[in-house]
């Protein structure tokens, strides 16, 4: 979110004028700003003693930084799915429905395959990326706050919990109908661990960033 510029301006000549941290933030909260943009205003000027306010660095988004995003959470999505195809075809083989072509089917192995190379080029390539840019962010901190890390992790949660969503809405529906099966039941609970994982880990570091800039 970027910061308002009469409220930065403000909160720089209360802090010149020698007021106290809660007091700024209790005068804002009492005018009706939001939580959120009085933390980030705060937050624009380290506590140093230094006669004026110390602007903090502000983070900056580069095209190398949206890339490295960008290949992170495309090869997250593609380990993810692939993962999920892949415990569906064992699902499939240990619970076989004879009626269902996908598993009568000679591009069976193909799927399985493909499924496995996706997993095996992808997951290394995000595991490497998300290393590199944990290690950035340990070296700058201002890099949690960048605001390309924070936009796809929130369109990240989306997608996750579209899946999750979906996944609830299927078992619903089939319960509705009374055809609940072992193999759907499996099924079900894959996507739900596997999206559900995603959304858990990513909604948690989220709200890390905001309890390191409170």
């Amino acid at each position: 979110m970027a910061l308002n510029e009469e409220l930065r301006t403000f909160v720089k000549e209360a802090l010149a004028r020698g007021l106290s941290r809660v007091e700024v933030r209790s005068a804002l909260a009492e005018a009706g700003w939001p939580e959120d943009q009085i933390r980030n205003a705060l937050n624009a000027f380290a506590q140093l003693d230094f006669p004026v306010p110390v602007p903090r660095p502000q983070p900056y988004v580069s095209a190398r930084e949206a890339f490295l995003y960008l290949i992170m959470f495309t090869t997250l999505t593609i380990a993810a799915t692939n993962l999920g195809n892949l415990i569906f075809h064992f699902i499939d083989r240990a619970f076989p429905d004879p009626t269902d072509p996908a598993v009568v089917g000679s591009w069976v192995t193909e799927r399985l395959r493909w499924a496995a190379a996706y997993i095996i080029i992808s997951f290394p390539i995000f595991l490497t990326v998300s290393i590199r840019i944990n290690r950035a962010i340990a070296r700058d901190p201002v890099k949690r706050s960048s605001k390309i890390r924070k936009w796809l992790t929130y369109v990240m949660l989306f997608i996750a919990a579209g899946f999750v969503i979906g996944d609830l809405t299927s078992l619903v529906f089939n319960l509705l109908g009374g055809e609940m099966t072992l193999r759907f039941t499996l099924k079900v609970l894959t996507v739900g661990v596997i999206a559900g994982s995603v959304f858990g880990y990513y909604f948690w570091d989220l709200r890390q960033d905001e309890r390191i800039t409170e």
